[in-house]
């Protein structure tokens, strides 16, 4: 009885101290920018766009010449970067810009001068790179860039809240006032109930907007499976029609993020370890279209030390928790994910 009572009291101490380390823990991130489609991650609101897998594609295939492992440590999110889940195939080329090689003043030169001659565009995270030449230091960079109006500019509706959040948003879609024509503009993927459903927005140019209504908190790969399944077993109506309504409310964000666990440590069959690996994006969406402009540097440095049916009305509202998926007409891979759970903490990082 003795040992049950000791190993009872032990549980209890073992279950408060992760109580405890949990309420004294670091607080998560309420916005992160991850690394691939299948990273998880604690932040309720995340993004993920495809210019840092663009960047570690180069480092693997221009300057590795494999796959990118590191000495004495398994990393999870290398060997998923190292599929090549996402390439330059599953965007148009005139979308991106990339480069790479040893890190001079001159490369820095270069790339500002390609990316203001194909985007009029100047760099968020250059001056956050150290451009003094040494032995093994290389960079790649990477730019991802879209711009492009709806069909048709859709209405800009009422303010109001978003999810359980007291402060109201702005909004744009369609209600019963809305022109005809915003209609052939919406196409639905399924609708199982006003909190899971999903529809896509046509656009003037090659690239489709996917907007999926969910409270599933799974990475992106895992969302964007299930979106077409339930489109595959959805046996109602595809058509916008006259009795439906929509609602999107507008985004504007900016985040930059490092992954620091890429960092520091050294890659086999090389001398060298990535010294910074950063990531930003950009991204706006309101009534007439979507701006993103997304950039990735991957640094490296000398390695110092060897590191370890009847139709009834639908409310098509994403006024809480959603998925927004950005994708060429085509392509295999959507560009760029985001899961909005806060629009007004999102929308605080916006630049004007």
């Amino acid at each position: 009885m003795k040992k049950v009572m000791v190993s009872a009291l032990a549980a209890l101490l073992v279950m408060g101290g992760m109580s405890a380390a949990l309420a004294f823990g670091k607080k998560a991130e309420s916005i992160a920018l991850v690394p691939t489609m299948k990273s998880e991650s604690m932040a309720t609101n995340r993004i993920w766009v495809g210019t840092f897998q663009l960047a570690w594609n180069d480092l693997m295939d221009g300057i590795v010449k494999g796959p990118i492992i590191f000495k004495g440590y398994k990393s999870k999110t290398a060997k998923i970067l190292n599929k090549q889940s996402f390439t330059k195939d599953d965007v148009s080329e005139d979308s991106y810009y990339t480069t790479y090689g040893e890190i001079s003043p001159d490369l820095r030169t270069s790339i500002e001068k390609a990316i203001m001659e194909k985007f009029n565009e100047t760099s968020d995270v250059l001056n956050a790179v150290d451009w003094s030449p040494a032995p093994e230091k290389y960079l790649v960079y990477a730019m991802l860039k879209k711009d492009f109006k709806f069909l048709t500019a859709f209405d800009k509706l009422k303010q109001e809240k978003f999810g359980s959040n007291r402060t109201k948003v702005d909004y744009f879609g369609i209600n019963e006032d809305s022109d005809k024509v915003l209609r052939d503009t919406v196409h639905v993927l399924f609708y199982n109930s006003s909190k899971d459903f999903a529809v896509t927005i046509n656009t003037m140019g090659a690239d489709v907007v996917y907007l999926y209504r969910t409270d599933d908190d799974l990475d992106f790969d895992k969302l964007y499976t299930d979106m077409f399944l339930k489109r595959a077993g959805y046996k109602g109506s595809l058509d916008f029609t006259e009795k439906d309504e929509l609602k999107i409310p507008n985004i504007n964000l900016y985040k930059e993020q490092s992954f620091s666990e890429l960092c520091g440590r050294q890659i086999k069959g090389t001398n060298f370890m990535i010294d910074q690996a950063l990531e930003t994006v950009d991204f706006k969406m309101d009534n007439e279209g979507v701006k993103l402009k997304s950039e990735a540097v991957i640094a490296t440095k000398m390695s110092a030390i060897m590191s370890p049916v009847k139709v009834k009305p639908r409310k098509f509202y994403f006024d809480d928790t959603y998925v927004i998926f950005l994708q060429e007409s085509g392509k295999d891979q959507p560009y760029f994910a985001m899961r909005v759970n806060d629009v007004e903490t999102i929308n605080k990082t916006g630049r004007k």
